[in-house]
């Protein structure tokens, strides 16, 4: 099995890591910049002997060695610094995208594509239209990290175990996400019975903010270990074909009431990529502003036609 990740900065990097660890995939790392991607491996591979890596790691600035990938991560893009929202990230990450995914088209026809690059929701719906896949294949990294994020806050809110809490976040990966309270648990007990109101809002709004926090706290960079945890949880669910339900940025026709465009949702993630998008009931508060996040996302969308037309 292979995994392709383009892009090998600090979320690439450590997503091989954390793939090399759990023996998922052999993988290849892609980077336009001469020995960096190739660094990288070979400093993951000397860490061979003392961790058993059950797999290989190989790094190459050619995108000839993605092929008979069995699925590409899409990292590459400029990170978010103080003060960038993730759509200011908009106009310089399109045109990496699009050479990404040109690339995989040629090289790993048959790939699916996990589009990682910010802002998620809008690359992800580019790389579909651009690669002519259909909406099982490419999908995005959105919901899985903000729900992490959500759990943590949750857990450290309540004084309890992060594992022992479940929880859903849907809607757009920015600010105008939409944690779901009533999907959220800890040991089953949702947390609407263990905490107030007021205390729900909170960690709510800090779960909207958790990235720009990060990117406050490092001036010069964004979170890592996280985005390429929550990599590692979808990339595990494919290759092992777990049926996972995960929220996932992927493409709607018609469910909850939305289409044409990419948006986190729950969805079955298998072998096969996006196996069943699974409709929650909302309540008119939830689908108000699930409607109301894609709204902005339609925005972005005609923001990326007027530069370099999709279609």
């Amino acid at each position: 099995m292979k995994v392709s990740i383009i892009g090998s900065g600090q979320v690439g990097a450590t997503t091989a890591l954390y793939i090399a660890e759990r023996g998922l995939a052999d993988i290849t790392l892609i980077d336009i910049i001469e020995g960096m991607p190739q660094g990288k491996a070979l400093d993951l591979m000397e860490a061979n002997p003392l961790r058993g890596f059950a797999v290989r790691v190989v790094g190459s600035n050619s995108y000839k060695d993605i092929a008979g990938s069995e699925l590409i991560v899409v990292t590459a893009g400029v990170a978010r610094r103080p003060g960038m929202s993730r759509a200011d990230l908009l106009e310089k990450n399109v045109a990496i995208v699009r050479m990404v995914v040109e690339n995989v088209v040629k090289y790993c026809p048959s790939a699916k594509i996990l589009v990682v690059t910010n802002p998620v929701d809008a690359m992800t719906y580019l790389a579909l239209k651009a690669s002519g896949f259909g909406r099982e294949r490419v999908f995005g990294m959105a919901g899985v990290l903000d729900s992490a994020r959500f759990r943590y806050f949750l857990a450290e809110g309540l004084g309890v175990s992060a594992s022992d809490t479940t929880a859903m976040v849907i809607g757009s990966h920015d600010e105008q996400m939409v944690p779901l309270p009533q999907y959220s648990r800890v040991r089953g007990v949702p947390i609407t019975d263990l905490m107030s109101d007021e205390d729900i809002k909170r960690v709510i709004e800090r779960t909207r903010q958790a990235g720009s926090e990060i990117v406050r706290y490092l001036k010069a960079g964004s979170a890592s270990f996280a985005p390429a945890a929550s990599i590692c949880e979808m990339v595990e669910a494919i290759i092992q074909d777990k049926k996972e339900l995960l929220p996932v940025s992927v493409y709607l026709e018609g469910e909850y009431g939305l289409r044409d465009l990419c948006i986190g949702v729950p969805a079955k993630l298998g072998r096969e990529g996006i196996e069943q998008i699974v409709e929650l009931e909302l309540t008119l508060k939830e689908r108000e502003a699930l409607h109301r996040s894609a709204r902005a996302l339609k925005e972005r969308i005609g923001m990326i036609d007027k530069r370099q037309p999709l279609l």
